[in-house]
């Protein structure tokens, strides 16, 4: 060979590759299974307009989904920015955003109705429904006090989905809290699909004594639901499970800041959320003891999974789990 001819090392980018194929994590595994998941209802289900339209939406929930992948696994885009944008909006934005399709896509999977079942069981198992039992307490103040706390959920979530996704950079409070939340929509969302249902406000409307009164919360609860809410949402209830795993996550982490000085006052918030979901009649008591074992469930499997991916990354010097918007010197 003349000297000063260059020829490309294959095994240098055949090792290229097998590093980028071994970078992709385990929550990408879990959001392309659940996006699989989706498709595949939606192809079993009957055949009409509902269900293009349906498709049409998951199928490019799908598409995004591995083009992040792809793309931020395979180091196709440049900088460090980007990807990690790119890759929060394709795995954990997809996931989110696919509860606003779900009206139409619940009732098409699974026309069925379990409340029967789920009221039976929780009068067997816990001797009484407690949104029949806190019927009884129904008056302005109660109903506007449990309405405020149930569309606090919002709140609890946003304070602290957005600003551990976009500006924690430890890869292991990062990696535990984005993987559980992860885990608990993704299940939840998958068990609406298996354990459709409405919930006592509806399965058992005429046993209620009292109605709820109008008030400012309950109006906007009330308008939330009617006009973004999947109406057969009730098992899990995430309600319950979202918090209640930003609970377990703060207290596992109180000794740092800001969650000592936070915990305590989601554990409030947490208790009411779940005691609203009930005095408002969205859930039957199996669906927020449904959601306790979810997160519970996914508060343990995070931070095994943490401490399995980050131990795996560093012996064999793969890409960060989690993307980092500035690139390490």
């Amino acid at each position: 060979m003349p000297p000063g001819v260059l020829t490309a090392d294959p095994t240098r980018n055949e090792g290229g590759l097998i590093s980028r194929l071994r970078s992709v994590a385990i929550q990408d595994w879990l959001v392309l299974t659940y996006f699989l998941g989706l498709n595949l209802a939606l192809l079993l289900s009957p055949a009409g307009p509902v269900r293009d339209h349906c498709w049409e939406r998951v199928a490019a929930l799908l598409f995004l989904c591995i083009f992040a992948l792809i793309t931020v696994r395979g180091r196709l885009l440049p900088g460090s920015f980007v990807p990690a944008l790119v890759y929060r909006i394709g795995a954990q934005g997809t996931v989110q955003f696919s509860y606003f399709f779900f009206r139409e896509f619940l009732p098409q999977v699974n026309p069925r109705s379990v409340d029967a079942e789920l009221h039976t069981m929780g009068v067997h198992l816990f001797g009484a429904e407690p949104s029949l039992t806190l019927d009884a307490f129904v008056n302005p103040t109660t109903t506007e006090w449990f309405a405020y706390f149930y569309f606090a959920y919002f709140f609890v979530l946003a304070t602290h989905v957005l600003p551990i996704l976009f500006l924690v950079k430890d890869q292991r409070l990062l990696g535990e809290f984005a993987f559980g939340m992860l885990l608990v929509f993704c299940v939840g969302h998958t068990a609406y699909m298996l354990v459709p249902g409405y919930g006592p406000v509806r399965a058992v409307a005429d046993e209620f004594q009292h109605h709820l009164p109008s008030g400012l919360w309950l109006n906007v609860v009330t308008d939330t639901v009617a006009e973004g809410g999947a109406l057969k949402d009730i098992f899990p209830s995430l309600h319950t499970a979202a918090p209640t795993f930003i609970l377990l996550y703060s207290f596992r982490h109180r000794a740092l800041p800001p969650f000592r000085y936070t915990w305590w006052i989601v554990l409030f918030f947490v208790v009411n959320i779940i005691v609203a979901t009930m005095f408002l009649r969205w859930h039957w008591i199996v669906d927020v003891v449904a959601g306790l074992a979810l997160a519970v469930t996914a508060q343990t499997v995070a931070v095994w999974v943490t401490r399995f991916e980050l131990d795996r990354r560093a012996r064999d010097r793969l890409d960060p789990w989690w993307p980092r918007f500035r690139a390490a010197r």
